[in-house]
């Protein structure tokens, strides 16, 4: 029989032990010797950390794992360039636009509810992606599953944020971080391996078609080991908030992400001058809504927290220079050295590997050493490009994989010990109710980072290497990523020092 007392002192009567009925407001309430209502739904365990970063992986993995695949699709779906580039665009475009309001919806009806559901509708476009009979039914699929993983990311960073604390929360934050730049390299070593590969004859549709058994296995151990969480008092939706966000992003990454493709049609010229308008018409509706009491999509209020404030603006150079980063080097592999699919991503499993290490070490430098490993990081990052940049222009194309191998790990070390822990700081002092919408914003932040990357960067490689040598090309754009780099060591240092 379990031990009872009651709030108020005093030794149990019999009745109050054996009634069925609700107690009066003028008697005493038991309760039992368990633990607290809250924690049990609230603790993350191992297999539900385990869990959720591999259903993080899925769409990160799938932002590059299409960039080997580019040209057997052209071929098999007789695609030109403009299109091939709407297969990528398509995916990084929805998935941007619609981040902070996954986040949004998950503080609302529950993160664990949005992660399953999430897991499911990626799974099925995933599906549709690879039986897509045509250019354009592929491209309708890339923006579906685009939409599909802005459901499901924010989901982990807002569970592993409300649901872990202290050192627990630090070791998950790494893991993530770990996840997060091992899925974007790996990306392209599985899409190499699987289109090579030609399971049962697929080609390139394996790179989407892989993704369906992996829901499979994801799913069954999330309704298990996932917990529940959402905000205390959810919110309604910022209708007007999240169309002028959707319109700004739209508005900066579609020109940048098409317009080379395209030859700069008259319509990219009017977008990214519409861009800094809606950007502006959107920061008035947020200041405007919460000033009058009201919950709008991206609080103003949240960038008053210096952590995240300052983190958000390292993240889009770190995010910006690591998109563009693995573009011009899948090209220049393939392309310039003719490597195949295989050989080119396994050139950058030293950087993986060695960004793993990076990552797992990282909260043990950090109890140290504070948020100043983000700066050495940066610093070691340099000199891993720089190694590259040296190698690109002297030795070009007489270079070979095994050539390139100390630089690409010295740069993943580099990436390893900023990336986690930036994740960190941008969400240190973030409240658990708004986890959701912290978490949005800054994968928001990350992404569309990410393809102005590949943009700005992958642009100027092209220019580049169609005017002269693609080695000169390559080390001329590794040293504009090199001074980003150095930058990002500078600001770094204005970071609080205690990660939170």
């Amino acid at each position: 029989m379990r031990r009872l007392w009651y709030r108020s002192g005093g030794a149990p009567r019999v009745g109050d032990v054996t009634t069925t009925t609700r107690p009066s407001r003028t008697r005493p309430r038991l309760r039992t010797r368990t633990r607290p209502r809250t924690a049990p739904a609230q603790a993350l365990g191992s297999p539900g950390l385990f869990t959720v970063l591999l259903g993080a992986a899925l769409p990160l993995v799938d932002f590059f794992i299409v960039n080997v695949a580019l040209p057997s699709i052209g071929r098999d779906l007789g695609a030109g360039e403009a299109l091939l580039e709407l297969f990528v665009a398509g995916y990084g475009l929805a998935y941007a636009v619609l981040l902070v309001l996954g986040g949004r919806l998950g503080d609302l009806f529950g993160r664990r509810r949005l992660f399953l559901t999430g897991l499911v509708a990626f799974s099925v476009t995933s599906l549709l992606c690879g039986l897509a009979p045509s250019a354009w039914a592929l491209v309708a699929a890339r923006v579906a599953q685009g939409a599909a993983a802005a459901l499901l990311l924010p989901q982990v960073l807002a569970t592993l944020h409300s649901s872990t604390t202290g050192a627990r929360r630090a070791r998950a934050m790494g893991l993530y971080g770990a996840t997060t730049g091992l899925a974007f390299v790996s990306g392209q070593i599985l899409g190499g391996l699987l289109v090579a590969a030609d399971v049962a004859g697929l080609g390139w549709r394996a790179v989407f078609l892989v993704n369906v058994p992996a829901v499979l296995l994801v799913l069954p151990l999330a309704l298990r080991t996932v917990p529940e969480t959402r905000a205390a008092a959810p919110a309604p939706l910022d209708v007007r908030g999240t169309v002028l966000l959707a319109l700004a992003l739209v508005s900066l990454l579609a020109p940048l992400t098409e317009g080379r493709a395209a030859g700069w049609p008259l319509w990219t010229w009017g977008a990214l001058a519409a861009f800094p308008l809606l950007a502006a018409a959107f920061w008035r509706t947020e200041r405007r809504t919460e000033l009058r009491g009201g919950t709008p999509l991206v609080p103003p209020s949240l960038l008053r927290l210096t952590p995240l404030r300052r983190g958000l603006v390292l993240v889009l150079p770190l995010s910006g220079g690591f998109g563009g980063f693995i573009l011009v080097i899948a090209v220049a592999l393939q392309q310039g050295l003719e490597l195949g699919p295989v050989a080119a991503g396994a050139a950058l499993a030293p950087m993986a590997l060695a960004f793993f290490a990076a990552s797992l070490a990282g909260p043990r430098l950090v109890a140290r050493w504070g948020t100043r490993v983000i700066p050495a990081g940066a610093v070691v990052q340099a000199a891993g490009l720089g190694m590259l940049a040296w190698t690109a222009a002297h030795s070009w194309p007489d270079v070979t994989p095994w050539a390139l191998a100390p630089g690409m790990a010295v740069a993943g070390v580099g990436q390893g010990l900023q990336l986690p822990v930036l994740f960190r700081v941008v969400l240190a002092e973030v409240p658990a109710d708004r986890a959701g919408v912290g978490s949005g914003v800054m994968v928001t932040t990350q992404q569309s980072a990410l393809a102005l990357g590949v943009a700005t960067l992958g642009s100027l490689f092209l220019t580049l290497a169609a005017d002269g040598s693609m080695g000169t090309a390559l080390a001329t754009t590794l040293l504009i990523q090199l001074a980003l780099s150095l930058l990002t060591a500078l600001y770094a240092l204005r970071l609080p020092r205690a990660t939170g």
